[in-house]
């Protein structure tokens, strides 16, 4: 199990504080499953949730590659010229 930190709304806090009191759990236990719900069940919306974030990066037909993109961000002819063999002194 992993760490980690999160920063609620006081209203929020106030409320899954309540709830883990009234179902003797933690408030962390309340956010595992909420997670687990929403994002790892075999819901329709889970599915379609990871589906989504899954792809997110995924290049579509009309994007340019990113060695295009840095590549056409990059100036001069340094890299021309030291393909070719030459030298900078």
């Amino acid at each position: 199990m992993k760490r980690t930190q999160l920063y609620l709304e006081e209203a929020i806090w106030r409320d899954l504080h309540a709830r883990a009191r009234s179902e003797s759990t933690t408030i962390s236990e309340l956010v595992r499953q909420a997670v687990q719900a929403q994002y790892f069940s075999n819901s329709e919306g889970g599915a379609k949730a990871m589906q989504a974030f899954v792809g997110i990066r995924k290049q579509t037909a009309h994007e340019p590659a990113a060695v295009e993109i840095v590549g056409g961000l990059r100036r001069g002819s340094r890299l021309v010229r030291l393909s070719q063999g030459e030298r900078h002194s």
